[in-house]
């Protein structure tokens, strides 16, 4: 089988505004064109049980906001985390503020908000969107010794995981850039992410709008645990996006290496 080599996978968005207004920005943009080239964290598939129809999400690295190719304040202000996700035809862009509830114009829409969850049509956003998943040869590691052994190798591993519900089974495959690993007990734990965490409770057509950040962690092929972004209250009317909703489910865990 074959698994993403999530170190040379990447997605691109291209805005050329003198084909389409901007959609997505803050601020005027300082230049007509830009293509936005993403490392990918992390892809996502969820099946329909009963149709087999697939639908593939793919997450971006975390950035900031930003102006492009001017001589000095790159960073807008107020400044927030952006992380990208994409299927084939809808885009999630996930902006984290230092508190919740933080909205700042559209440009080009006056009088609008742009939310830290803005979610729309690629075609109606972007001149171009592309999702280049390379993909490499994998072997699975079946035992926490195999596993532990390739972890002090520095080999390069994947993990994947497997939620299934009723309506639904999703497939979660990402890199494992942190593991613990002890060749005395032959113990392993990932900790890891951020990765794409599906709401299987929704329609097919609103599963986009409904995916949250989460790392992973597991030691044995049975269970993960999540730790789910999620709004945190840290003073009066004060909530702020934070790793804070721990969710264990029963699924199947998978690790590969390269």
């Amino acid at each position: 089988m074959t698994l993403p080599d999530f170190s040379r996978s990447f997605l691109t968005f291209r805005i050329d505004t003198l084909k389409k207004p901007p959609a997505t920005a803050s601020h005027k943009p300082p230049f007509s064109l830009n293509n936005a080239r993403i490392q990918i964290d992390c892809r996502c598939v969820v099946t329909e049980l009963e149709t087999g129809q697939g639908h593939r999400f793919v997450l971006g690295a975390n950035c900031k906001t930003e102006r492009v190719g001017v001589g000095r304040d790159i960073w807008t202000e107020p400044n927030a985390d952006f992380v990208p996700v994409f299927s084939e035809t809808h885009f999630l862009h996930l902006k984290t503020y230092a508190k919740c509830g933080t909205d700042v114009e559209l440009f080009g829409h006056e009088g609008r908000p742009q939310t830290d969850r803005q979610h729309g049509l690629i075609s109606d956003a972007f001149d171009d969107v592309r999702i280049a998943v390379v993909e490499l040869p994998a072997k699975e590691l079946t035992t926490a010794e195999e596993i532990v052994r390739a972890t002090l190798d520095n080999r390069s591993l994947v993990a994947r995981t497997l939620i299934q519900s009723d309506r639904y089974v999703a497939v979660i495959d990402y890199p494992v850039k942190t593991m613990n690993a002890n060749e005395r007990d032959w113990i392993y734990q990932t900790d890891t992410g951020p990765i794409l965490f599906p709401d299987l409770t929704r329609e097919p057509e609103h599963l986009m709008a409904g995916m949250e950040l989460a790392f992973a962690a597991f030691n044995c092929p049975e269970w993960t645990e999540f730790i789910v972004r999620s709004p945190t209250p840290v003073a009066d009317n004060i909530d702020v996006q934070h790793y804070s909703r721990s969710i264990r489910l029963d699924c199947r865990n998978q690790v590969f290496e390269l």
